[in-house]
């Protein structure tokens, strides 16, 4: 049997999701909860990667289990003995060839940008104090709609079949000092998010056109994107499945 996951994490005290030496994750420490709660080795599979400091406020994964499991006393169980910088909202039993990974449809990601000093959310936004044209950041959002292939945007050398992406929406929001932007595509390439919205804020310092936005999506080149904004402003808040009611 299949059962998917629904969680969130405050991603300060991880090396991002994924298992590795020497170093806490959130994948290695859900592994842990659900092996010692069901008393057998649990491995689960996560819906995507998220970077060191990065958070998450919806995400998935799915694991096996060969009985039927009282989801809510799991759910109860797993967040008694969980870290309190990580929450499960609900465990659903699906079909058998679901996959939390290859059947999201849709991934949504915030980042947060506050230009007054927060003592409050040193860790949950990145603290930028230079005047930016919202309005203009706004203007080059809406071309990354026309483009398909985001190589400029993708940490080199990964490994991947295609630079391909689906934009849905691409917005800012601004109230009282504190930047929000949004992003929602049918798939993401690895620091794609961090890169789009440091080069938006180039942008919006009026260090680069409209038209040099363009251009540099169009040149595929790493080199000519902006800057990677730091990891701790960047929420992953929610991924779609045609089979899973938000």
């Amino acid at each position: 049997m299949r059962y998917f996951i629904k969680f969130a994490y405050n991603g300060t005290h991880y090396h991002g999701w994924q298992i590795q030496p020497n170093a806490a994750s959130v994948q290695e420490t859900l592994n842990k909860a659900l092996s010692v709660v069901l008393n057998t080795a649990i491995s689960v599979m996560g819906a995507g990667r998220t970077d060191t400091g990065v958070h998450a406020t919806q995400m998935y994964a799915h694991f096996d289990f060969d009985t039927p499991i009282n989801e809510p006393s799991l759910v109860h169980k797993l967040n008694s003995y969980l870290p309190k910088d990580i929450v499960i909202y609900a465990v659903q039993l699906v079909h058998d060839d679901a996959h939390c990974r290859f059947d999201a449809s849709k991934r949504t990601y915030e980042y947060h940008i506050n230009t007054f000093k927060n003592a409050f959310l040193q860790e949950q936004s990145w603290y930028f104090h230079q005047a930016l044209d919202v309005e203009l950041m706004n203007q080059a959002a809406q071309i990354l709609l026309v483009h398909n292939n985001f190589q400029c945007f993708s940490k080199v050398n990964t490994d991947v079949n295609t630079f391909d992406c689906t934009v849905f929406e691409a917005y800012w929001t601004a109230n009282n000092g504190h930047l929000v932007f949004t992003i929602s595509a049918n798939r993401f390439l690895r620091n794609m998010v961090r890169a789009i919205v440091g080069t938006l804020v180039n942008v919006g310092l009026h260090k680069i056109t409209l038209a040099d936005f363009s251009a540099i999506i169009e040149s595929k080149n790493r080199d000519k994107a902006g800057f990677s904004v730091p990891a701790h402003g960047l929420f992953l808040t929610q991924i779609e499945y045609d089979y899973i009611k938000q």
